[in-house]
């Protein structure tokens, strides 16, 4: 790990300022921001990132972690705990498919450290990002290359990727946030802003630019809408090993049903895409028909129809496709 300068910020205001003066924002920005530091100091070790400062954001934590549930939806403060959120009894009861994102990530000892904001902006595990010995990488460098191309492949992204990068989005809560069209408050330098949670990634055009945040601005809460949809909803995720591993395809699903018939779907995609992903045209081939296995088969088909593979992770829209039914037949189950 290389030297670095290390700061405490008393505030959202202060940490702006810290940010804006060394031009946070992307990935490889001189200044960034420490929270839990699960995914950070884990990059430093392995000289991926070589920030000259770190801005210790832990004090903002009384402020800026609550959890309140109310007629309009769910708010949660940036600095809550995974843990604290996956195990809030209203967030169980009424957001399920938040909780299970959330449990099924990390480890216990992660989720008590690991912060809602910094999961969100989680990098990828792809190894040529993660090996600095691997030059062709533009997440890394920009311009140098995607070793991963034609390099070993099978756990990266079938959706929204070009020749650019294939990296998977490892995370999990973001699948559920972009399902269930939530939205994020930001604090800067120019005041607050809110975005919904779908504009927050970038496409893979600028790999090194990961999201669409300005310098020096933080994530301060996540809002999600209440809707008849948000007690039938799940995450399922489909991994190597049964705990403490990334998706290889995953799917959070929520639904308002007329009884066998879907009024609206939500469907978010994990496990397969260079960011979060919404199912969108999948969303609207299911409204106002029966939700049978045929139906879901054939959302789960346009779902997966854009999908781009590169060799070792050919199997990916399959299985995309499978864990798509499976979750859209057992949210058809609960109760809403």
């Amino acid at each position: 790990m290389r030297p670095f300068a290390y700061e405490t910020a008393a505030d959202v205001a202060s940490a702006s300022r810290f940010g804006r003066e060394a031009g946070q924002g992307q990935t490889d920005a001189p200044t960034q921001f420490l929270a839990g530091g699960t995914t950070l100091i884990d990059l430093m070790k392995l000289d991926v990132l070589r920030p000259q400062r770190l801005v210790d954001i832990n004090p903002l934590v009384a402020r800026h972690s609550e959890i309140e549930v109310g007629p309009d939806g769910l708010r949660i403060g940036a600095l809550a705990k995974m843990s604290a959120v996956a195990a809030h009894p209203e967030v169980l009861a009424t957001y399920p498919a938040l909780a299970q994102s959330l449990q099924l990530a990390a480890s216990p000892q992660l989720r008590n450290m690991a912060t809602l904001g910094g999961n969100v902006l989680q990098r990828t595990r792809c190894t040529y990002y993660r090996d600095p010995s691997w030059t062709a990488c533009n997440k890394r460098q920009p311009g140098s290359g995607c070793a991963a191309l034609e390099g070993v492949n099978r756990n990266h992204a079938v959706l929204g990727v070009d020749e650019n990068c294939i990296a998977q989005y490892p995370g999990d809560l973001g699948v559920a946030l972009i399902a269930l069209g939530a939205e994020v408050e930001l604090g800067g330098a120019a005041g607050a802003r809110r975005i919904p949670f779908a504009e927050l990634h970038r496409p893979a055009g600028k790999p090194h630019v990961e999201t669409t945040l300005k310098s020096g601005e933080l994530i301060t809460a996540f809002r999600v809408p209440a809707g008849p949809w948000t007690r039938r909803s799940l995450y399922l995720k489909v991994r190597d090993r049964a705990s403490y591993e990334f998706a290889i395809a995953s799917a959070a699903v929520a639904l308002d049903m007329d009884g066998e018939v879907v009024r609206q779907a939500r469907i978010g995609l994990g496990g397969l895409a260079y960011r979060p992903w919404r199912a969108e045209a999948a969303e609207a081939s299911l409204k106002g028909k029966p939700l049978t296995e045929e139906t879901a088969e054939a959302a789960a088909r346009e779902a997966l129809s854009g999908a781009i593979t590169h060799g070792h992770n050919a199997y990916k829209p399959e299985l995309g496709r499978r864990t798509m039914v499976r979750a859209l037949l057992a949210a058809k189950t609960m109760e809403a």
